[in-house]
């Protein structure tokens, strides 16, 4: 079972001293024991009496550490300039905090917390932060229809949604909003506009810079260079942050409306899977061009 540590990702080690120790090996040998890789252990603090090593990834599965206080201390006095005290021992939060607990009691421990857990998930999941990208808003030139509308819909489908307000169509500010969602328990992020054929329109860049991996699906087809078309289509995006969906619609009213008509329904599958979530709302926009352009 895989858990989310929610920012709760320190290891402090105290009553040890160190002398002249290598801290590479160190978080090496924490890394080893609890069986994680070890470019995901770092020793970011050392003091007289203790060593903070921080976990550098966010899902964890809490079996693999539960009760290794021991052993991590054990294998920690092999290490030339280590010194492990008597009175040493392991203080984390949450899950991490599993880590000192003898493991009948961690396993008891870890029953309860994966009901506390899947309790927390199930309310990430619903709460929903909305952006709305481009200068015509940014600028208050036209009014924001989207944002409003998207609350409202997902309000009716049991959704707890916030405003994020406007973002200007700069890659790497769309890409730090997506991670502040994150860390402030959005687990479904959706942006309108930004996701055109222009050189302004970064969305789509910003959602590959965190999700290198998101479907971004076209729903219009241009020729490159031709007019103020930088790029070769409008597509929409569907990319995963961690726990979170982010979901990059394009800006036209009329097109948010109808990918909100299913959205709701399409994301209560029992597991997400981003290509077919984007591909269904792609098909649902092209709709619109093939009818006011048929064949």
């Amino acid at each position: 079972m895989v858990m989310n540590l929610f920012q709760k990702t320190e290891v402090v080690i105290e009553n040890i001293g160190l002398k002249e120790a290598n801290l590479t090996e160190v978080a090496a040998v924490v890394a080893e024991t609890l069986l994680l890789d070890k470019m995901k252990v770092a020793v970011i603090d050392v003091g007289d009496n203790h060593v903070t090593l921080d976990i550098l990834q966010h899902n964890v599965d809490p079996k693999k550490f539960m009760g290794k206080e021991r052993e991590i201390l054990k294998n920690l006095k092999k290490i030339q300039g280590v010194e492990v005290k008597k009175d040493a021992q392991i203080n984390s939060r949450g899950i991490l905090g599993t880590i000192g607990l003898e493991e009948n009691f961690a396993r008891e421990v870890l029953l309860n917390s994966e009901k506390i857990f899947w309790g927390i998930s199930k309310k990430i999941k619903k709460r929903v932060i909305v952006f709305s990208t481009g200068f015509e808003i940014n600028q208050g030139m036209i009014e924001d229809t989207n944002a409003p509308f998207i609350q409202r819909k997902m309000e009716e489908n049991g959704y707890r949604v916030s405003i994020g307000g406007t973002i200007e169509d700069d890659e790497e500010l769309i890409a730090g909003k997506f991670r502040r969602a994150l860390n402030e328990g959005y687990g479904l992020i959706i942006t309108t506009g930004g996701t055109g054929a222009e050189k302004k329109d970064q969305t789509i860049e910003s959602l590959k810079k965190v999700d290198p991996r998101a479907a971004t699906p076209s729903v219009l087809n241009f020729k490159k260079g031709e007019g103020r078309h930088h790029k070769s289509s409008v597509c929409i995006g569907v990319g995963f942050l961690e726990h979170a969906i982010i979901i990059a619609l394009p800006g036209p009213h009329d097109e948010v409306r109808m990918c909100l008509e299913k959205l709701p329904e399409l994301l209560e599958e029992e597991e997400i899977d981003k290509n077919d979530l984007a591909e269904k709302l792609a098909i649902i926009i092209r709709g619109k061009f093939n009818r006011s352009f048929p064949h």
